[in-house]
């Protein structure tokens, strides 16, 4: 493979089309990337390694980089296994390497892989570097961006930041999509509950000459970097990328559903700028909370079930205040054909979060819509408009 990042940095990473669920929960339609590169100096760094499944072709691959020579580092930024659990074949086949990696990353190397090479180990923290001839590597520190043992890497030769899990994305690199919708859903599914721990780490790589990011997945970004850094900036901050109001439901009979979509229309016709809108039985899970923290207002719309809410409302919220969700507008849309409790029980979840300002008007739907509670809908949609006149 050997796909040229500079004259001298190789890409040697592989992509899987073989896996449905990241992480055990994330729909990956297009695959994943598990990226992986190689520097060729005087000595060579072969930064991380791959999924077990996939040991055999990236070792291939970094032969084929290698043109004979054998590498004299491996640098492990960070230790799950999609990225780890290719260590013990890149050491049997090359046994003379040095590993370098955190303290952390080689307590975790022991537990996961029995083996912490205290004879052949470099442990590096903030600010150590590493001579391979031309290029030179500094380690930052990133713990909890989204493991405590996470660093990152900056080469000062060719100005590459190597930032492990960051600037990442779902979707294998033989495919061709938006990099910003799969990159956003990741972040905030994987690393989102870890803002401020981003931020210090963008901090860090303000001071920094970057001219090319190498993420662990998704692709190498050269060109507009700060597009990617802002969208950081933005999703880590909890800011706000896009105006509009996102509205998530569940329904049972399609009485819920239809007052949602009653909402909809009238948000339309008050001119809100972007609705997003949400089935959060059947629509991907992680897609919904994408939504929500893309936009800046929220819509709950919620049926009452066993004097609660229903299931799949109750994972989503669940999720956003996992998370880390807020700075954001809440409203709340509930059905109950008895004792209607949905709103009370969604609000009480909500302000679990922080910094959310909750809309006055809540709509009470009584089993169907009526003539009562399209005039709250009405006014729930002027309420939230009005934030965009």
């Amino acid at each position: 493979m050997g796909t040229i990042v500079t004259d001298e940095v190789k890409y040697i990473g592989v992509n899987d089309h073989e896996i449905d669920l990241f992480e055990g929960q994330y729909i990956v339609e297009h695959g994943m990337a598990y990226n992986s590169y190689v520097i060729l100096d005087d000595k060579i760094a072969v930064m991380d390694t791959v999924d077990q499944n996939f040991g055999e072709e990236w070792l291939s691959n970094l032969e084929a980089a290698l043109e004979g020579r054998k590498p004299d580092y491996l640098v492990i930024q960070h230790m799950e296994p999609d990225h780890s659990a290719s260590i013990t074949t890149l050491m049997e086949k090359y046994p003379e390497t040095t590993v370098v990696a955190t303290a952390k990353a080689f307590t975790m190397m022991k537990q996961f892989y029995a083996n912490e090479y205290e004879a052949q180990r470099v442990v590096v923290a903030e600010g150590d570097t590493l001579e391979l001839g031309r290029h030179t590597l500094t380690f930052v520190m990133a713990p909890m961006v989204h493991w405590p043992e996470v660093m990152m890497t900056y080469d000062s030769c060719d100005k590459i930041l190597f930032s492990a899990d960051g600037f990442g994305k779902f979707g294998a690199l033989d495919v061709e999509e938006d990099w910003a919708c799969e990159a956003r859903r990741y972040y905030f599914g994987i690393v989102g509950k870890y803002g401020m721990q981003v931020q210090n780490v963008l901090k860090k790589a303000a001071g920094l000459e970057i001219q090319i990011i190498c993420p662990l997945h998704g692709p190498i970004l050269k060109e507009d970097l700060e597009y990617y850094l802002n969208l950081y900036q933005t999703w880590s901050s909890y800011g706000v990328e896009t105006e509009g109001i996102v509205i998530a439901y569940n329904s049972v009979y399609g009485n819920t559903a239809k007052a949602a979509m009653l909402l909809a229309d009238a948000l339309e016709e008050k001119g809100c700028p972007k609705i997003a809108v949400n089935d959060l039985a059947r629509c991907d899970m992680a897609e919904a909370v994408e939504d929500a923290f893309r936009y800046g207002t929220l819509v709950l719309a919620g049926t009452t079930y066993n004097a609660d809410m229903f299931p799949c409302m109750k994972t989503f919220i669940a999720h956003l205040v996992e998370h880390g969700y807020r700075n954001r507008t809440v409203a709340f849309m509930e059905n109950g054909s008895w004792a209607a409790t949905a709103a009370k029980c969604m609000r009480q979840e909500m302000e679990k979060c922080k910094d959310i300002t909750f809309a006055e008007n809540t709509v009470k739907i009584m089993s169907a819509v009526n003539d009562e509670s399209l005039a709250q809908i009405n006014a729930l949609a002027e309420e939230l408009c009005a934030n965009y006149k």
